[in-house]
């Protein structure tokens, strides 16, 4: 029996070989084309693009195939793009939607289906539940030769780069940047996002020099092209050598965006949300809603408070996020894992325009990172913050769930709980200091998430956490 095919916080994912195989991709591209066809969007046509992954543009080949049979004209990206490259597309083109095949920042066994819908941002919860109803419902797979498919005027392949690169353009001063002076360091983790970064900063006395910008699906030296502390020891290590002014990394698909300070210091995801928030609402003058999920710093809650925009808390993944963003008109959206969106763009994360506004900020104030997160913390305190990732058996949910369910729970590392929600997960506030613990929707990880005053409470509430859910 075939195992269904579920979609979690974005996309469906799944092990090469073992669940990741052509006839599910299959299965989920006839699915998607049913799924056009019973709402009328069949006739606007589909985007289908890939990422750097073992045998993804074979995966969007694939898929491009059914597309075909079905008579959904079908846009093929001609190389691997960065997600928020393609979702652009979308709108670009007009199309019903984006398929993606990638994975982006799950370990290089692993790839992925991603649906983008025609407003450009991560397909809803009833999309998803309706995606899965028709896939489920698939009985035969319609195929035609992708080359027949070419003939036939219903695969036409395309550079979805151009048009991407001068959308940023209107969004960001990139001569001020280019004309800064500034060294950067960008890593692109073997990614999809490789190039984008310094082709965009060329022609000025900016110099942007690029590692890990070859195509490598094994992502080797990292445990996966996520951009956290971790994974980024050799940008850290080049930045303070070679005495970069930052560095800027992208995971796989450049849906989100890491930050090295000029001593080699890795900015938390926390403090980049926050940072960016500040650079619109005080440098800018800009002024909106800010949209968060609900493991990002209660820096971005003083922020709202001192600047008089609403603020939205969010379950994590940005098919919740999106569509508040969309909804309230938000300023910026974002959560923790460094994925953040900005209003005048597409309703997604993207981690190239990310990156590009932190070199804005330094170069229309002249001022380094840390002294970018001095002036932060100067406003709303010093915070600090830790995740931990754990790897549990499938056996084990249930009994994990129960705990973090439980009402028996006073205090926590000897700090007494003074509230409690379950908007994702089960979240612990404190006095100056929170914790969550929550299921991944993409991995078969518990997170453990932490925010305090200080670094030795953050660790002492994580471990805590950790021991009471035996874990």
């Amino acid at each position: 029996m075939t195992a269904p095919i579920r979609f979690g916080t974005d996309g469906w994912r799944a092990i090469i070989a073992d669940e990741f195989t052509f006839e599910n991709v299959g299965r989920c591209a006839q699915g998607l084309a049913d799924y056009l066809k019973a709402t009328g969007l069949a006739g606007k046509g589909l985007v289908v693009g890939h990422d750097t992954r073992f045998l993804s543009r074979e995966f969007a080949e694939t898929v491009a195939s059914v597309m075909a049979a079905n008579e959904v004209r079908t846009h093929l990206s001609e190389t691997a793009s960065p997600t928020p490259v393609l979702s652009f597309s979308i709108l670009d083109r007009e199309s019903a939607g984006a398929a993606i095949i990638t994975a982006s920042h799950n370990p290089g066994i692993w790839n992925g289906f991603k649906f983008k819908p025609d407003y450009a941002g991560s397909a809803t919860q009833e999309i998803t539940d309706l995606l899965e109803h028709f896939i489920a419902s698939v009985g035969r797979v319609k195929s035609v030769p992708l080359g027949r498919a070419r003939q036939q005027g219903w695969v036409v392949d395309f550079d979805p780069a151009p048009s991407y690169m001068e959308k940023i353009s209107g969004l960001v001063d990139l001569d001020t940047i280019r004309g800064a002076g500034l060294n950067v360091r960008v890593d692109a983790m073997f990614g999809a996002g490789a190039g984008y970064i310094p082709h965009l900063l060329s022609g000025g006395t900016t110099v942007a020099d690029e590692l890990h910008g070859t195509h490598n699906p094994a992502f080797p030296g990292m445990e996966q092209p996520e951009p956290i502390a971790q994974n980024l020891r050799k940008l850290m290590q080049d930045v303070r050598d070679q005495r970069h002014s930052v560095g800027i990394a992208l995971d796989g698909d450049a849906d989100r965006v890491g930050v090295v300070d000029e001593q080699g210091r890795f900015i938390t995801t926390l403090e980049v949300f926050s940072l960016l928030a500040l650079y619109l609402l005080e440098e800018k003058g800009q002024r909106g809603p800010l949209v968060k999920g609900v493991t990002s710093s209660m820096m971005l809650n003083k922020l709202a408070q001192q600047y008089g925009v609403e603020i939205h808390e969010m379950r994590v993944g940005f098919k919740y996020i999106g569509p508040k963003m969309s909804e309230s008109d938000a300023l910026m959206a974002g959560e923790e894992s460094g994925g953040f969106s900005f209003r005048g763009h597409i309703p997604e994360r993207d981690g190239i325009l990310s990156g590009l506004l932190v070199l804005e900020y330094m170069a229309r104030t002249g001022k380094t990172p840390s002294q970018l997160v001095r002036g932060l913390f100067d406003m709303v305190g010093e915070h600090y913050y830790h995740r931990r990732d754990v790897a549990f058996e499938a056996e084990d949910h249930d009994r994990i769930q129960a705990r973090l369910d439980s009402p028996d729970l006073r205090q926590l590392a000897g700090m007494p709980i003074l509230g409690t929600d379950a908007i994702d997960g089960r979240r612990l506030l404190f006095e100056n200091a929170w914790l969550i613990s929550r299921f991944s929707g993409t991995e078969p990880l518990l997170r453990i998430y932490a925010e305090a005053e200080s670094q030795a409470d953050v660790d002492r509430l994580i471990d805590a956490a950790a021991h009471y859910l035996g874990v």
